[in-house]
């Protein structure tokens, strides 16, 4: 009597298709919780006395994560490849979108980059940066093989376009952020360094204009006070009462905090609204006074587990489009935190830049969850394509 083999069932699906496990980078996911979690505990504690609800602010930001990471989970499911084709109507918004800011967005803090919306203020140019990635990405790849002087001339016009326009909205510190991103887009399509160089003195030149000749000239290229920021950090004691106050107050917090902090009732400085703006701007200030070095030392880490996996994707990407978008993002990332850090412990002046992920605030919040999910759509391809090897320049 013979039997029948019967064949082997096929085992069940998971539970989690694996396309969907790859497509977020477990290190980047861990960096992003670790700050979006120092940044809840950190506004608590700075805004606990600023409302009648004690939580006012940390709902907020709550509501601000949970729709980041919605969108940053829904920007890694995307094929950010297709976006190189939409690269024109991306530019477009980022032009025609802030030039709407500039014509209709109220005066608010004495810039005019702030619009209204229903139970949200839309700051566009942080939007933008993620639109400027894309877009200049787009360019390259589709017109600049070579990067030669005009190749070089060309990008540069197409950011300053945008930067000049943020400019004209009174935000100095999202314009500077536009020029690192686009810097950062040259850099990794390969531009000689002469003509960095060139780029380094025409920046000097400018600077020079703005805040010595334009002056003397009768031209206000800058408000006073953006003026009084930029030079006063140079001598932040002298100036304590007038553009350095801020500064040395965040001086004064951070270096109160020493090794352990100084725990929520005992800083001082956020508690008695010496420090302002303690939950947006100088939120790290705060941390250096509550919590000290090693709460100061934990967002370090965690940011430079952040842009160590941004970078990681720009060398795995599998084309030159995706490391071009890699890479700004990691460089504005990385300015963004050079400058705030800066800002806080008195070495750069005061630009209104915010800590990514840490900063209260729902635009840059949702920017920053936007360019994250495109970090992780990168990176979902590149693992998904067995040749991603090698430099990013050697792609086609």
């Amino acid at each position: 009597m013979s039997t029948k083999i019967q064949p082997a069932s096929e085992p069940p699906p998971p539970l989690v298709p694996r396309e969907w496990r790859m497509r977020l980078d477990p290190l980047l996911l861990l960096a992003t919780l670790g700050l979006i979690a120092c940044s809840l505990i950190a506004i608590k504690g700075a805004t606990v006395d600023d409302a009648d609800d004690p939580l006012f602010f940390v709902k907020r930001q709550t509501v601000y994560i949970a729709v980041g990471l919605v969108l940053m989970y829904g920007f890694s499911r995307l094929d950010y490849s297709r976006l190189r084709e939409l690269r024109y109507p991306i530019y477009g918004l980022l032009i025609f979108g802030n030039l709407f800011i500039l014509a209709f967005a109220p005066e608010t803090r004495g810039t005019h980059a702030w619009i209204e919306l229903p139970g949200f203020n839309l700051q566009f140019s942080e939007i933008g940066k993620v639109l400027l990635a894309v877009s200049l990405a787009g360019f390259v790849v589709e017109r600049m093989r070579e990067m030669g002087r005009q190749t070089t001339a060309r990008v540069m016009l197409l950011g300053l376009l945008p930067t000049m326009i943020v400019l004209a909205q009174q935000d100095l510190g999202s314009a500077t952020v536009y020029v690192a991103g686009t810097l950062a887009i040259l850099f990794v399509a390969g531009a000689p360094w002469r003509h960095f160089a060139g780029l380094v003195a025409l920046f000097v030149v400018a600077v020079t204009f703005v805040l010595v000749a334009a002056p003397k000239m009768g031209v206000e290229v800058l408000k006073p006070y953006q003026v009084d920021r930029l030079t006063s950090f140079l001598h932040p004691s002298e100036s304590a009462n007038d553009a350095g106050y801020q500064q040395e107050q965040a001086r004064i917090a951070i270096g109160s905090g020493e090794k352990t902090g100084r725990g929520v009732e005992g800083a001082t400085q956020t508690k008695l609204d010496f420090l302002p703006e303690h939950h947006t701007d100088f939120i790290y200030a705060v941390i250096g006074e509550t919590y000290g070095f090693a709460g100061c030392a934990l967002v370090l880490s965690l940011y430079a587990l952040l842009i160590w996996r941004a970078l990681h994707i720009l060398t795995i990407a599998k084309n030159l489009f995706g490391a071009l978008i890699a890479g700004s993002i990691a460089m504005m990332l990385l300015y963004q935190l050079f400058v705030n850090i800066g800002m806080n412990v008195g070495i750069m002046p005061i630009t209104g830049v915010t800590a990514p992920l840490l900063s209260f605030g729902g635009s840059s919040m949702l920017s920053t969850f936007l360019a994250l999910g495109l970090l992780h759509s990168i990176n979902a391809q590149a693992r998904e394509t067995s040749s991603s090897k090698g430099r990013a320049v050697y792609f086609q």
